[in-house]
């Protein structure tokens, strides 16, 4: 009872900004957007079914559904759900999105355990950012590839933002050309202890083999958990029919997870000068 009545607590005055609605949209080819301002979701389709990656907070799953709608598809055909990673502001709605649409979820092995707690015990935040749990029906490794139709999407285990924070990439038609997106699971550290850290002792080593994996892998169409990694809100004002499709940004892929990984190793050493 206590999960459930801080779970459904109303939103703070930033939540309800990271929550405010927008339309849907193609961003390209069978890849929508079907998220809030500020967390993302995507919805990638295909004939013989969908796949839905990361559900926002509690109080974003109706908007995911109805954006879903609006598009003129059936959650129903939502085949599997999919986690970026195990925080309320990316995991809260999954319970509901997983009870409309019959989808399994699936999760990397770390995250999966967060999922299945509500969020409970997290190793930064304790018990303060709560959720609906949710039971995951598969795990993933590292390199898992997941298939329905002609999608074809990656999984690569790019912890330290959580334990088993999970960036995905897949191929995508942008105006008649393959590309490859990226999308990149937590960049960021936002107070965490990052020297000494008794709960996550290890959390440096899996940032710095994270952002290892991140510069290796291909970003020519750069997107995100958080709108404002990959400029959201202003690539889609710059749609239009006959122009450059604006979320095709490899150069503004490769500054964001430089500045992030810089903004890292900066707060690791004033912390190791802090003596942790």
């Amino acid at each position: 009872m206590l999960l459930a009545l801080a779970a459904s607590a109303p939103l703070s005055a930033e939540e309800a900004r990271w929550n405010a609605p927008v339309a849907p949209f193609r961003i390209a080819g069978n890849l929508y957007y079907v998220g809030t301002a500020e967390l993302a979701s995507y919805l990638v389709v295909d004939p013989q079914g969908m796949i839905l990656l990361d559900g926002g907070l509690e109080a974003s799953a109706p908007l995911i559904l109805d954006n879903i709608r609006a598009l003129g598809f059936d959650p129903k055909r939502v085949r599997y759900l999919i986690n970026s990673q195990a925080h309320y502001d990316h995991a809260g709605g999954l319970a509901a999105l997983k009870e409309a649409t019959g989808a399994e979820l699936l999760a990397s092995p770390a995250d999966a355990e967060l999922l299945e707690r509500g969020g409970s015990g997290d190793f930064q935040w304790g018990d303060r950012f709560i959720y609906p749990p949710v039971q995951v029906d598969g795990r993933l490794r590292d390199g898992a590839e997941l298939k329905l139709g002609a999608i074809r999407m990656t999984a690569y285990l790019t912890p330290g933002h959580t334990r088993g924070c999970t960036s995905w990439t897949m191929p995508v038609q942008v105006d008649g050309r393959a590309r490859q997106a990226l999308f990149v699971c937590g960049a960021s550290a936002p107070g965490y202890t990052l020297v000494g850290n008794a709960a996550y002792p290890w959390i440096m080593d899996d940032f710095r083999r994270s952002f290892a994996t991140w510069r290796k892998l291909p970003c020519d169409l750069f997107l995100g958990a958080h709108g404002s990694y990959f400029g959201l809100a202003e690539k889609r004002a710059r749609m239009a029919p006959g122009r450059p499709n604006p979320f095709v940004d490899p150069k503004g892929c490769r500054a964001f997870l430089q500045g992030a990984e810089q903004r890292i190793e900066a707060q690791a050493a004033k912390g190791a000068m802090q003596g942790g």
